[in-house]
């Protein structure tokens, strides 16, 4: 999108569009201003309280959404009961797959959060419309590609303090890059120390145990047993094992 087109679409873009949280770095930034005009009178921006679901598996797809503020829990559950949480998502990412009638996954709030949802026919058909929100999304779903890769490496060839170290950086670079401070963050943690250790494919007293050791080797600062100070993301990265 050229400068000037860039520039008539913020204009005419709605009042309630140009203050969004995720007008710029989400989906919306693809459209123009005629077709945020349309998808703004079919939108419903709406709170979440941390624990409820935003779409059970199995359920139709009935709606997509932006993830505005807060984290989102993306879980999958077998026949017999057991789950198993697949991944986080951050502000401000799209949630929801486009042509998928039926969820494959659960997805719940896992702090407060906030979403603005739009129902699946305009989506779709405004996808078929727009080559660059086509590409939009296209991004998004290799970006998770990569991620879920990353994860997997994570999860078979880490050690114990390099996963808890992995999984606070992820959080510490993505929950809010507004707390984000040159190389410093400040994060509340969104998930308990029992779906940390699910996420992690670790007990939860191994999870205890290294955010312990990292505390008292200065790579992070616990105030209150949740909110976590990162005072250099570059150290965390290096005891995540990254490259």
């Amino acid at each position: 999108m050229d400068a000037h087109k860039k520039y008539t679409n913020e204009c005419e873009a709605p009042a309630i569009c140009k203050a969004c949280e995720a007008r710029h770095g989400g989906i919306c930034a693809t459209l123009t201003a005629t077709q945020l005009v349309e998808l703004n009178k079919h939108s419903n921006r709406r709170k979440v309280e941390a624990g409820n679901e935003v779409i059970g598996q199995g359920e139709n797809v009935g709606a997509y959404s932006n993830i505005l503020k807060g984290v989102v829990k993306l879980s999958k559950m077998m026949a017999d009961g057991r789950q198993q949480i697949v991944g986080l998502q951050f502000a401000p990412d799209f949630l929801g797959r486009p042509f998928l009638s039926e969820s494959s996954i659960s997805a719940e709030a896992a702090t407060e959060t906030e979403i603005c949802s739009f129902p699946r026919p305009i989506i779709e058909r405004l996808v078929g419309e727009s080559a660059d929100l086509e590409r939009k999304l296209h991004s998004q779903s290799l970006k998770e590609l990569d991620e879920a890769r990353d994860w997997m490496l994570t999860l078979g060839r880490k050690t114990a303090q390099e996963k808890v170290a992995s999984f606070l950086y992820l959080i510490a670079t993505h929950i809010d890059p507004e707390r984000t401070s040159g190389n410093s963050s400040t994060f509340d943690l969104p998930l308990s120390r029992a779906d940390i250790a699910d996420f992690l494919g670790l007990t939860i007293e191994t999870v205890s145990r290294q955010m312990t050791k990292l505390r008292k080797e200065g790579t992070i600062v616990i105030e209150n047993n949740r909110h976590v100070i990162v005072p250099d993301t570059r150290r965390l990265r290096h005891a995540a094992g990254n490259d």
